[in-house]
């Protein structure tokens, strides 16, 4: 993603709009230069490509290619301008007035401009279009109006900080409104649906490859974006190589130029090679999580959560699957927050006898003929579906790795089905599971935490209702103040870590990229952590 330095907006700014650079060291690939194309392997491929749709962390280098947003973010989590070229508040926080930029266009040849924004959120208000976004992101809207062509005004009905945050994401960003009205599939995106960015989705063949070309007319990219103009590159192909040794294998062969999704079983050939260079930076949002479901047995018993916290060694089993480069996670917010509460570290899992006792406090305490644990002759089951597509940061190894921990230390019987989309919605939707795994790479943990924990929040998959917990999000986004914003948040981690055990944090998650040293402007976006897109990519000569 394209970015601006922090800029502090208390009145109407009149600057230029945002396009991101990256904080990549590129001295190898030696100075900038335009022409070329590369190939990137990808480890997921995008279940949709409108941007709208947006839902896997990994898709977003990809979207930030072909759409842009009003707002950007700086390297501190600060809203800065994009096709804005700024905004102004109301004393009472409910009224958000943007100026937009006047000269940018589609790739369809369209005006971007007030009525383009409008028609955005129109579409995105649309009954079972983007139910997730218009029941949390804006949930607090009332109206968008066109003041002039370069004029939008957004009033809510309470004020809500997360709005900024909706406008910097790719839920956010710009689609075309002739693409809004005439694409033939408009869910699931692709080469009919227009954005504002530096590259065009031209060509897609499902299971295989994605492919940009440049977007000759990209001409409003400021000076701090990292270059003006078009971007370097005359086109971009991703390959969807989910087996990361197939990736590396690719790059180390000089089949790609670049991958992303490098496992710390396969560092040591990339660190071996001269011509390659390695990257890690840290996601922002939530923690990659287990959240246990409340709504039924044997979850609804919080000594039964409390136990299987403790029956796990999370180190042990991260270090097992990603070979000490896991950070630990210790709250449902991850560390890179400025809301994280650190105070959580060590105060709870990892204690075998503790787990038993609590086991056996809870009635679980006796055993069957395989050690799992039993209670009136039922065994101590858990599910845990996972959905193929949202598979990443090899998942689906360290589930096992978990199953293996939670049955040796204390019994528990965890069952791990990795299934098809189709087939996990259905699975959630039902009710037939126990554990929910999720990690989200929003900006904002505030815009996270409440599609995750909220009472009506669309990915709530704890079946916990709490008047309590709620007031504490809604308070939250209500408030301009960072101090009580951390406070309110702090109470929420003590509420759900601490008091009712409603997760098992597990790491934070992590991207990693690896590149040939002939490629330059490799880098993650600032804030978010995942990697950028290709606007500043460039292939030396």
């Amino acid at each position: 993603m394209r970015h601006f330095p922090a800029i502090v907006v208390t009145t109407l700014l009149l600057v230029a709009g945002c396009s991101a650079g990256t904080s990549a060291s590129s001295a190898d690939a030696g100075k900038p230069v335009s022409g070329g194309s590369l190939t990137w392997a990808v480890e997921t491929e995008p279940i949709t490509f409108n941007p709208h749709q947006y839902a896997q962390a990994k898709a977003r280098l990809l979207v930030w290619n072909s759409f842009e947003a009003l707002l950007t973010h700086d390297d501190k989590g600060g809203y800065v301008p994009w096709l804005a070229t700024g905004y102004e508040v109301s004393p009472d926080g409910k009224t958000y007035t943007f100026k937009l930029r006047t000269d940018v266009t589609f790739s369809d040849g369209t005006k971007f401009d007030a009525a383009a924004v409008k028609a955005n959120i129109d579409q995105l208000l649309v009954p079972n279009y983007a139910p997730g976004v218009a029941a949390v992101q804006l949930k607090n809207l009332d109206t968008v109006t066109v003041k002039d062509d370069s004029t939008v005004v957004f009033q809510l009905k309470q004020p809500d900080v997360l709005i900024l945050d909706f406008l910097s994401s790719p839920q956010g960003a710009q689609i075309s409104p002739k693409s809004l009205t005439e694409a033939k599939n408009l869910k699931a995106g692709g080469p009919e649906l227009a954005g504002t960015g530096p590259f065009v989705l031209d060509r897609y063949t499902p299971g295989q490859e994605v492919h940009f070309t440049k977007n000759p007319a990209y001409n409003w990219a400021p000076a701090n974006a990292g270059h003006a103009g078009p971007a370097y590159l005359d086109g971009i192909t991703y390959r969807f190589l989910k087996e990361s040794s197939v990736r590396v294998g690719a790059l180390t062969s000089g089949q790609v130029q670049i991958i992303e999704g490098v496992p710390a079983t396969d560092e040591s050939l990339i660190s071996a090679n001269p011509d390659l260079s390695l990257q890690r930076g840290l996601n922002s949002g939530s923690a990659y999580s287990y959240y246990f479901n409340t709504a039924h047995a044997p979850f609804d018993d919080l000594l039964v959560r409390q136990a299987f916290r403790e029956a796990l060694d999370v180190p042990a089993v991260l270090n097992g699957v990603y070979r000490n480069t896991a950070t630990r996670a210790w709250s449902v917010i991850g560390p890179t927050s400025p809301f994280y509460d650190k105070s959580l570290e060590g105060s709870y899992g990892g204690d075998a006898t503790k787990a038993n006792q609590l086991l056996d406090q809870a009635g679980w305490a006796t055993k069957d003929a395989e050690g799992f644990r039993t209670k009136d002759g039922k065994r101590l089951t858990v599910r845990l579906v996972q959905s193929a597509p949202f598979i990443r940061d090899r998942r689906d190894v360290l589930a096992q790795a978990v199953q293996a921990a939670v049955k040796q230390s204390a019994g528990i019987d965890l069952q791990i089905q990795l299934v098809d989309q189709g087939t996990a919605t259905k699975a959630l939707a039902d009710g037939a599971y126990e554990l929910f795994d999720n990690s989200r790479a929003d900006t904002d943990a505030g815009a996270a935490l409440n599609l995750l924990l909220y009472s009506t929040g669309s990915i709530n998959r704890t079946g916990y209702k709490s008047p309590e917990l709620d007031k504490l999000l809604d308070d939250a986004v209500a408030t301009t103040d960072p101090a009580k914003r951390t406070e309110l948040y702090r109470q929420l981690q003590k509420l759900v870590v601490t008091d009712q055990a409603l997760v098992q944090p597990l790491y934070a998650p992590q991207d990693q990229i690896a590149a040939s040293k002939s490629v330059g402007g490799t880098g993650f976006e600032p804030t978010a952590g995942v990697p950028v897109d290709a606007y500043n990519l460039w292939l030396s000569k």
